[in-house]
This record gives C-alpha cells, sequence and structure tokens, in this order.
C-alpha cells in the first residue's frame, strides 16, 4: 500500500529544537519561561494585537474568555453551529446555554440575520445572551462587519473563535483581532503547532491579565498558597512554547504552502460541473487550513462518500465538513437558528488532503485518484 497522506499533518520549520534545548540548557522545564514570554510577544505583534496569553488549548482559551465575560448557571451564549465542538463545550461547562446560529452560503460561517433574529428573541423571551462566539471556519473570515454591527447594536460582546483561522485577514485586520477576545489553536493539525497549545487574544490589557490569573490556578499575591477565586491549568508550558515560537517563524510560508494546495484543487477541478469550492471573497484574505468543497451529487454522479472512500483505497485521508452542533446528540436540547445550509453542507462537504507538507508526488497521487472517482 501507498504511504498515506494525510489530511493535515505538523510541518516542522527547523529551528523549533533551538528554542525547546534552550529551554532544557537553562532548565526551565516548567509551566512558563522566557519561551513564553517570548511567544506572546511575537505572536501579539504578528497579529497586530496588544495583548496575548499563551495557554494548553483554544478550548482553554474560549472558556477563560466566558469567564472573563461573566458567564454563569443559567444564562445564555450565541455560538456558531458550524463547527467542532470544542468551540460550544465550555458554555456548558460555565452550567450556560448554547444558541446555536447557522451559516450563509457565501463564507460559510454565522449568518448575521439569524443572529440578530435570534439575539431579539432571546431578549423577547426575558434573557439577553452573555456573548457571541462567530468561527472563521477552514480559515474563511467570517462577516465581521455585519456581525460585529449587530453586537455593538445589542452591546454584547464578540469572542473570534480563529482556531483554524491564522494567518487569515478580513479587509486586513487579522482573524482573532476584532471582536472583544480572540483565540487561536495550535493542536497538531492546525497551520502551526506546538503538539497541543492555544491562546486567548485581546486589546483590553485587564482581560489578558485576568485570564493569566485564572490559568495559573488563581494564585494569589502571597508568600503561602492562597487561592480567593478557583483557577485552572491551563497556562502553556516553556518547552511547547519553544515549539511555537519556531513555527511562528514559517507561518507566511505555511500560509503561501496551503493557499498553493488550494490553487492545485482548483486547477483541477475547477472546471468540473457539480463542485463549488469554499471561497474567499475580496474583502478577505483567507489561509484556505483546509481546501473544502461541497458536491452536488445529482450532477456530479457520485456522492461525499463515494468520493471519500474512493481516496481511502489509495491510503489519502479526507474528511466530512463538521456536523453542526444543532445535529450532536451532546446538543440535543439547545434552541437552534436554523436555514439548512450547515446540515446540506454536512452531507455534501468534504476537507481535502491539505497538508503544507504535501509534496508534488502526494499531488500526483491525489489528482490521478480524483480524476479515477469522478472519471475525468
Amino acid at each position: 500500500m501507498n504511504p498515506k497522506i494525510w489530511l493535515s499533518s505538523p510541518h516542522m520549520g527547523g529551528n523549533e529544537l533551538k528554542y525547546v534545548n534552550e529551554a532544557f540548557e537553562t532548565n526551565w522545564v516548567a509551566p512558563l519561561g522566557p519561551n513564553v514570554n517570548a511567544f506572546e510577544k511575537e505572536l501579539a505583534q504578528y497579529l497586530g494585537v496588544r495583548h496575548c496569553a499563551a495557554l494548553v488549548s483554544g478550548t482553554a482559551a474560549i472558556h477563560l474568555a466566558l469567564i472573563n465575560l461573566g458567564v454563569k448557571q443559567g444564562d445564555e451564549v450565541i455560538c456558531q453551529s458550524f463547527t467542532f465542538s470544542a468551540t460550544a463545550n465550555p458554555i456548558v461547562y460555565q452550567g450556560a446555554t448554547p444558541i446555536f446560529i447557522d451559516s450563509e452560503p457565501e463564507t460559510w460561517n454565522m449568518d448575521p440575520e439569524l443572529l440578530e433574529k435570534a439575539i431579539k428573541e432571546r431578549i423577547s423571551n426575558g434573557k439577553k445572551p452573555k456573548a457571541i462566539i462567530v468561527v472563521h471556519l477552514y480559515g474563511m473570515p467570517a462577516k465581521m462587519d455585519e456581525i460585529l454591527k449587530i453586537a455593538l447594536n445589542y452591546e454584547i460582546p464578540v469572542i473570534e473563535d480563529a482556531a483554524e483561522a491564522l494567518g487569515s485577514r478580513y479587509k486586513g485586520k487579522a482573524c482573532g483581532t476584532m471582536g472583544c477576545m480572540g483565540i487561536l489553536s495550535f493542536n497538531g493539525n492546525k497551520i502551526i503547532t506546538t503538539s497541543g497549545g492555544g491562546a486567548l487574544l485581546s486589546n483590553d490589557h485587564d482581560l489578558i491579565h485576568k485570564a493569566r490569573f485564572l490559568a495559573t490556578q488563581a494564585r494569589d499575591n502571597a508568600p503561602h498558597y492562597q487561592h480567593s477565586h478557583i483557577g485552572y491549568n491551563y497556562r502553556m508550558s516553556n518547552v511547547v512554547a519553544g515549539i511555537g515560537r519556531g513555527q511562528l517563524e514559517v507561518l507566511d510560508l505555511r500560509v503561501k504552502q496551503r493557499r498553493e494546495n488550494n490553487k492545485f484543487y482548483r486547477d483541477l477541478l475547477g472546471e468540473v460541473k457539480g463542485i463549488a469550492f469554499h471561497t474567499e471573497s475580496s474583502d478577505s484574505f483567507s489561509n484556505y487550513w483546509l481546501t473544502s468543497i461541497i458536491i452536488d451529487p445529482k450532477i456530479l454522479g457520485v456522492t461525499r462518500e463515494d468520493l471519500r472512500k474512493g481516496l481511502e483505497e489509495d491510503n489519502i485521508e479526507s474528511r466530512p465538513l463538521w456536523k453542526p452542533m444543532h445535529l450532536q446528540p451532546v446538543f440535543s436540547g439547545a434552541p437552534a437558528y436554523t436555514n439548512g445550509f450547515s446540515e446540506y453542507a454536512f452531507e455534501n462537504g468534504l476537507c481535502l488532503p491539505s497538508g503544507s507538507n504535501m509534496t508534488d508526488e502526494d499531488r500526483s497521487r491525489i489528482a490521478n485518484q480524483l480524476k479515477k472517482i469522478l472519471k475525468f
């Protein structure tokens, strides 16, 4: 069998070991340390945001963002439905209820019209949502002007889930820097990785200061161990932050490579009737973390599963688009404002192999297999 072509695997740049070795040589093998401080500073500078807290995961970042906004038992938080479960899970950690919003077909992200409809209805029911979590799906910027205008009108803070969108921009602004807080993920499959990790971003010093405090077990300023708040073990370690520093040096190259993969698929499949690509608008610049398509099986003559299984026959990994949160058993009782788009996209959509470390040989194998499946 041919070697596996992964959907999206880690891609080291070369300097990661330098920073990791520094941590070992100086005995900073602990949470916090020089690499953490430098990674936060370098990441903030790259994104054009004032403050950054390096954490153990993007999920932890969302959790701390919700705590910062005072989300508690019985509250409601508006959340994009078309996303990974880690976007919504922290809402439940706080005892709050997620209110799911479907996506519009242009960006595949939160539908502004449904967002406003939901806000009006929740307020009329006597419960104003405490926050809005919008996602930049697969690296594609959401319609942030419309979403932020609605949020401002109703005075509801926005958290940007930019876990998949590091390197993407909306009207020149980095994804994750436009809301009151933004989050990033450095999981192993992301555009850069620390093996596991995340970050919380904000231009508000107090929000990041509080997040760092809570992320280090909320230890009070005292010579002994004293705690006046419930804290969490959410701080990034100095060792993995070293990986992050090396990865950040090649981020622009990784974005370029992902976009080249996207062009490869468009050149290959762009004229095939029945295939629609996830496409950036004139206002947006996408990192194209994962090149994604939606197929029309009636026109194409094959289903999403035919395509996925056909690629799998040559040991090529692809994956269905996210199953919307409002269809997930764990969230079966949560209110949802839907238009049918995310359900259709889940049933007919596929993420294609998009790793920045794909070789010409890999792309040739993928092209040959797609031609075989689609008969062109």
